[in-house]
């Protein structure tokens, strides 16, 4: 398994896509950060805060997120790199296992430039703004802007940073299976990212059913794990990692039933 893993992190690096995902990444970064920050000033209408959403680490994740397993697992069906493995000796399992690692190391990666401009934003001291979409990293940025930390709010960022990262890797792993199920990149990219809109308006459902709240914040896409602050408490955000880690075990367990029974070809 150890190398797969490396024989992939390998080809990401030197993988067209990852460098042209990781520019769209710090370009939509850089461009909400300058949107948020004009906004409060009155340099540009607040109305435009829709279009600020567009380029926002949430919105832009639901499409890249999706992209990046289909570059990584269904352009392996394509060139039968599965099928050798498997003809090599490798299991199903070490397979599924190592591209899980390798996938999330890449969603990491194209998560970078939101979690560096959030740490140059809180450090200016400015005002930032993006109005109620504001979400994920953008909405911690909006709401500790211009606040002076302490050394122990600064780790507690570093937390909050770290959680909201996995909280994003858990919501695209859902990407995995769908991947090595359909094995099409662009019915992977189409359906997650319908399901992202799906869970947004269920986000609301959630707000009048205590029930459904209940059930819908089992899954990195429920509760308040888009919208941790410094305010947030200890307890909201290890729910938040554990709920991370178990969701995404779930993938894997999901996607090795499916995967352990398919014929590769």
């Amino acid at each position: 398994m150890l190398n797969l893993i490396q024989a992939d992190i390998y080809k990401l690096r030197k993988s067209a896509p990852i460098k042209v995902l990781f520019s769209i990444t710090a370009i939509s970064s850089i461009i909400v950060a300058i949107m948020a920050y004009l906004i409060p000033q009155g340099n540009i209408d607040a109305n435009l805060t829709g279009l600020g959403f567009m380029f926002s680490d949430i919105n832009v994740i639901s499409i890249l997120g999706a992209v990046m397993a289909a570059v990584l697992i269904c352009g392996d069906f394509d060139s039968r790199t599965f099928h050798d493995a498997v003809a090599s000796g490798s299991s199903r399992s070490s397979i599924i296992i190592g591209k899980t690692i390798v996938f999330c190391f890449s969603i990491l990666c194209i998560l970078i430039p939101y979690i560096v401009t959030t740490g140059v934003v809180l450090g200016t001291g400015s005002k930032f703004s993006m109005g109620s979409v504001a979400v994920g990293f953008l909405n911690l940025m909006t709401t500790e802007a211009g606040k002076a930390l302490t050394a122990a709010e600064i780790w507690k960022l570093a937390a909050i940073i770290l959680t909201l990262t996995l909280v994003y890797i858990a919501q695209v792993s859902i990407c995995i299976p769908l991947a090595f199920t359909l094995k099409k990149p662009v019915l992977v990219v189409a359906i997650y990212y319908g399901f992202s809109i799906l869970t947004a308006q269920l986000t609301k459902l959630s707000d009048s059913s205590m029930l459904f709240d209940r059930i819908f914040s089992c899954t990195p896409y429920g509760g308040n794990y888009t919208f941790l602050t410094l305010t947030s408490g200890t307890g909201e955000i290890v729910k938040a990692l554990a709920v991370s880690l178990i969701f995404i075990i779930i993938m894997l367990a999901v996607t090795y039933s499916t995967f352990r029974r398919s014929e590769i070809k």
